[in-house]
């Protein structure tokens, strides 16, 4: 069976198996890289999918070809990025970096640009004293949050303002992703001694989603030494993480020191005054003056991070420049499913059939009388969801959940509420919940 038939195959039998949803999002961007005796690669268009794929979904994908091709086989996944450099530009793969580093920061992400709210404003602050007085502020820079709250945004604004002040300092952005293959690259062609030109030259140094770097013995012991030159230099460092040191599993101890000998900060989701502004700011970018009650609306019906936020405003102005409609409240809220005279109102079912689907559960574990440990998470998000978001009593959530008694769904609610708000991957898994919830 050629590739192409085999992957055609893999997406019809895997789609079966899951929601519309996560098909979409994580399989069908992906593409059949190489299929080779008993190792399978799949090319993955962000480092964001490969890490879904890899944590959430490969047993899942394996069986799957190993069901298709009848034998045991092993899935990896790489970034389609990396892997479409160019073969001729290899000789100069690691050549030092040009005095300037202005092709690898994005210019629209900026400080001036950035919006402020009480979710992010201590973090803002630290990046205009980094950005003031690189190497000597906070050095290292490490923020860390669920993702698009702006840890990119921040980090690549203070790149450009630093670049704007200094147009010779030597920036280099990096994806975690990129040190990684630039390590194995250097590994293979014996050229470790270009791969340190190219970072400990470096005035400042951009690493995002260095959770990435977990597991990767090599690839943090190069690190750990290219960080001690940086810094025994002064030269900035800014990283980035959807976790906290301490949370990321399998990343060596000194390097979690290191980390906290700087400056840490934790970025939540924008509450709904930071949403509003943020519609502004993008609406405005786009040309749209977009009424007050309308940004409002938007804003309420999604209690998500920055980039779902954009990417919602961007489908409602396209449908209204499709259809000729003006950007009015009443235009909006028919866009959105609702009146605009009343909140978004989800139904309880969908609920209870989201999380089932989404934690792979049936109705009887979820409301039954069964207590591992498996099913607290799932009750306590569905009791969280059915009284912050239905408004729900407490009284009518325990009878939905099998009879509990309403203080056992008090209790649930007020932890959860906390832990959405502390906890990454709590506050992750609830953003995927929601998702799947509007999208039913």
């Amino acid at each position: 069976m050629d590739n192409l038939r085999l992957w055609h195959k893999f997406l019809q039998t895997i789609k079966e198996q899951l929601d519309s949803g996560s098909f979409r999002t994580y399989f069908m961007p992906v593409t059949l890289k190489s299929n080779d005796e008993e190792k399978i690669v799949l090319s993955t268009p962000t480092a964001f999918i490969q890490a879904n794929l890899s944590q959430k979904y490969l047993p899942l994908i394996e069986a799957t070809f190993e069901k298709l091709l009848d034998k045991k086989v092993s899935v990896s996944f790489i970034v389609k990025e990396t892997e479409d450099k160019p073969r001729e530009e290899e000789a100069d793969f690691f050549q030092a970096m040009p005095q300037s580093r202005t092709s690898s920061l994005n210019p629209k992400y900026t400080l001036e640009n950035f919006v402020v709210g009480p979710s992010n404003n201590v973090a803002y602050a630290a990046a205009q004293a980094v950005a003031s007085n690189p190497g000597t502020s906070y050095n290292p820079l490490f923020l860390y949050g669920g993702t698009g709250v702006g840890k990119t945004h921040l980090m690549l604004g203070i790149g450009n303002a630093i670049l704007k002040k200094k147009p010779e300092a030597k920036i280099n952005y990096c994806p975690s992703e990129k040190f990684m293959n630039d390590y194995v690259e250097a590994i293979k062609t014996n050229r470790m001694g270009d791969l340190r030109k190219k970072y400990r030259a470096a005035d400042v140094l951009l690493i995002d989603d260095i959770q990435f770097f977990s597991g990767r013995e090599g690839t943090q012991e190069e690190f750990f030494h290219t960080f001690n030159e940086l810094q025994s230099r002064n030269s900035q460092m800014v990283i980035t993480s959807d976790r906290s040191p301490n949370e990321i599993e399998k990343i060596e101890d000194r390097l979690k020191s290191r980390f906290a000998g700087g400056l840490m900060l934790d970025i939540q989701l924008p509450d709904f005054d930071t949403r509003v502004a943020i519609l502004k700011a993008k609406s405005a970018e786009s040309g749209v003056d977009l009424p007050e009650d309308s940004l409002k609306l938007i804003a309420s019906s999604l209690d998500s991070n920055t980039r779902e936020l954009e990417g919602k405003l961007t489908q409602i102005l396209q449908v209204l420049k499709l259809k000729n409609l003006e950007p009015s409240i009443e235009n909006i809220s028919q866009f959105l499913g609702s009146s605009p005279n009343k909140p978004l109102v989800l139904d309880q079912k969908k609920v209870l059939h989201s999380i089932c689907s989404y934690f792979d559960l049936n109705m009887k574990d979820l409301t039954g009388p069964k207590r591992q440990k498996e099913l607290v998470l799932p009750r306590h998000l569905a009791m969280y969801i059915l009284s912050e978001e239905l408004k729900l009593t407490v009284e009518r959530i325990g009878s939905l959940l099998g009879g509990r008694d309403h203080t056992t769904v008090m209790h649930a609610r007020d932890k959860m509420k906390k832990l959405i708000q502390n906890d990454r991957e709590v506050q992750r898994i609830f953003i995927e919940v929601r998702q799947k919830i509007s999208t039913v």
